[in-house]
Order: C-alpha cells, then sequence, then structure tokens
C-alpha cells in the first residue's frame, strides 16, 4: 500500500492482512446482513482487504541444521494465503488491531481469524 507523499510504504508482515473495516452497518457493503445479536457483541465485522502480507515464512528442509545468518544469500520462500487484495471478508473483530494511516482507520488481521471470503467471480472458482 503505497503512500500519497511517495516517501513511504506500508507493508504488511507475515500472514497479516490490512483490512478498511465497514462503518456499523447491519448489512455489509456487500449486502451480508449480520444479526443484531452479532454486531452488539462485535463478535465479527466485516470489511475489504487492501492489503496482505507474503504468507507465513517457510524453512527450507535442507537447511534446518545450519545456521540461517551463515548463508550467504537466500530467497525466502512463504505459505501462500487464500485471501486476495479486494476480497470482501468477514472476521473476529477481538483478533484485529486498529490502526490509523494517512487518515483512515484500518484493522490488522492475522489469516487465522478471518472467517470466510467474498470474492469476485473468477475462473478457477468452483460454481454454486
Amino acid at each position: 500500500m503505497d503512500n500519497s507523499t511517495g516517501d513511504k510504504r506500508l507493508i504488511v508482515m507475515g500472514d497479516r492482512v490490512l483490512i478498511a473495516p465497514d462503518e456499523g452497518d447491519e448489512r455489509t457493503e456487500v449486502g451480508l446482513y449480520l444479526p443484531r445479536s452479532v454486531m452488539d457483541r462485535d463478535a465479527v465485522q466485516g470489511g475489504r482487504v487492501v492489503a496482505k502480507g507474503p504468507g507465513l515464512p517457510l524453512i527450507e528442509p535442507g537447511l534446518s541444521d545450519s545456521e540461517i545468518w551463515q548463508e550467504p544469500h537466500r530467497d525466502m520462500k512463504h505459505l501462500p494465503m487464500q485471501v486476495e487484495v479486494g476480497d470482501y471478508t468477514i472476521f473476529l473483530r477481538k483478533a484485529s488491531v486498529e490502526i490509523k494511516y494517512d487518515g483512515k482507520r484500518y484493522l490488522v488481521v492475522p489469516q487465522s481469524a478471518l472467517l470466510l471470503l467474498l470474492r469476485d467471480g473468477k475462473d478457477d472458482d468452483p460454481p454454486d
């Protein structure tokens, strides 16, 4: 996610997701209805994914016996995440951390706290 000033970039780490949250409506921006009991407890919330990290880092099996810092150069491999930028998600509110960036409110959420994704139809998605 780029800042408008061009001097700084916001980089999401690991398996975390940056979400622009919905603002307290019963119906989410994509038309999902969240019951009042859920909204009252703030157990779940919806929002749009605006950035994501690379995923969980993987250790190469052959390197587990050596010290990582002794390697001259390694390309870090990551377990890819299922979430994509632009997805709409319902997530566990308790797992999120609120931040403000460029005057806007965002939530940082680990991928494990995402309950479902709503994605625009693509060829690789299974039919309903």
